[in-house]
């Protein structure tokens, strides 16, 4: 499996998987069946009430030639701008769209990411996307390229809910030790964990560097002065102190 470092907007670097080319086709080929169902229901509803009239002249050529196009990446633009950057099937298969330097994507990136899709997906039907994303090393169409995105897998990360936290150990008559990690937020805990989790799943070099910068980042926001020696109990200390603080 192939995987990609990104140092978030926490000047912390995380190892995430690369969506591969299957489940990026699979994602693709989901989200061409919801466009194509919607357009072949709106040709039956437009001949059902207009009749001749969408058969002939422009409106006809339009709706027969460049709706469906502009039906799709109108589809891809606003279901990935306004979904976390995932369209339906992407969410289907859990993978999503991010950027590659750690900031969110904005509405121009996806928005060149759906524009190339006439390039990478259509006029060369998908044999540009296939080989693009299957050679580069972050696996890359043309539109990730422009836009400085990538697409992730995320099912693992969407199986951890905070309540799962508690199964770190009890936390009965447990005394908060860093009281103001109250001031975090649950995403920031839910990060912690799955950075917990990775570690413990893959115990390499990369992810503990991730958790000795994570937890010397997280004492500089919480005024500690001295980062403990055993970084993983640090972090399990936040997680449990977060827990009873704010429950």
């Amino acid at each position: 499996m192939q995987t990609i470092d990104i140092r978030t907007t926490q000047n912390v670097t995380i190892e995430y998987e690369l969506a591969t080319l299957r489940e990026r086709a699979l994602a693709f080929f989901i989200d061409l069946l919801i466009v194509g169902v919607s357009y072949l229901l709106l040709i039956f509803v437009l001949l059902s009430t207009l009749g001749g009239v969408v058969a002939e002249g422009l409106l006809g050529r339009f709706i027969l030639g460049l709706l469906p196009l502009v039906a799709l990446m109108g589809y891809q633009f606003f279901s990935e701008a306004f979904a976390n950057g995932q369209s339906w099937g992407k969410k289907a298969l859990g993978i999503k769209v991010v950027r590659i330097d750690g900031e969110e994507p904005g509405l121009s990136d996806y928005f060149l990411r759906a524009i190339f899709h006439i390039i990478d997906s259509i006029l060369s039907l998908g044999v540009l996307a296939g080989l693009l994303i299957s050679s580069s090393p972050k696996n890359q169409r043309l539109g990730d390229m422009t836009a400085n995105t990538t697409v992730i897998r995320v099912r693992h990360q969407q199986r951890f809910q905070l309540e799962d936290i508690l199964k770190i150990s009890s936390i009965e008559n447990y005394q908060p030790v860093y009281p103001e990690v109250r001031h975090l937020r649950e995403q920031d805990m839910l990060l912690i964990k799955q950075l917990i989790g990775r570690y413990r799943r893959y115990p390499n070099a990369a992810h503990a560097r991730a958790v000795k910068e994570a937890a010397e980042h997280l004492a500089t926001l919480l005024n500690i002065t001295e980062v403990p020696a055993d970084r993983i109990d640090f972090l399990k200390t936040l997680i449990r102190d977060y827990i009873v603080l704010t429950r």
